[in-house]
């Protein structure tokens, strides 16, 4: 777990407004891969930085007990040119906690978020994200990058 300052940057992709109340959260942000990639949405962001695929937790109602909005894309060098269909996001600069979930997805993943839940204190509940890089390719030795912002 590493406390770092990350700077802002722009994310194109598309978006659910979802809960974890009741594991609701587990089925609505598995729909929107789904829909991710049925629909080839990272071919349709033209502008990315890079193919790494980002899960932007954002627009908190209260804490991670309330409504909240999970956005699926890829980082964007601007926000000039968003295709029909596709929402954007902005995530402000700010002090983040790296943790790194290990294994095999979505559990490990999962279970990094819950250890997050239970743990993790001084929340700003303003931007969270995942970031599926290129060790996340690997079932064997998978690797995702979890980033909490914190005051």
């Amino acid at each position: 777990m590493n406390r770092m300052h990350i700077n802002g940057f722009f994310l194109l992709g598309i978006s659910v407004r979802t809960t974890n109340h009741n594991g609701q959260a587990a089925k609505d942000i598995e729909e929107l891969w789904c829909r991710f990639m049925d629909n080839n949405i990272l071919t349709q962001i033209v502008d990315r930085t890079s193919d790494e695929v980002y899960c932007v937790y954002t627009d908190y109602e209260t804490d991670h007990t309330g409504p909240y909005t999970a956005l699926l894309g890829c980082r964007v060098n601007s926000l000039d040119n968003i295709p029909l269909g596709l929402v954007s996001h902005v995530v402000s600069p700010g002090t983040y906690v790296k943790y790194t979930a290990k294994s095999w997805m979505p559990n490990r993943v999962g279970e990094t978020w819950q250890h997050i839940w239970n743990t993790c204190r001084n929340r700003q509940y303003i931007a969270d994200f995942d970031v599926y890089g290129i060790k996340a390719h690997n079932p064997e030795d998978a690797r995702v990058e979890i980033y909490v912002g914190v005051a």
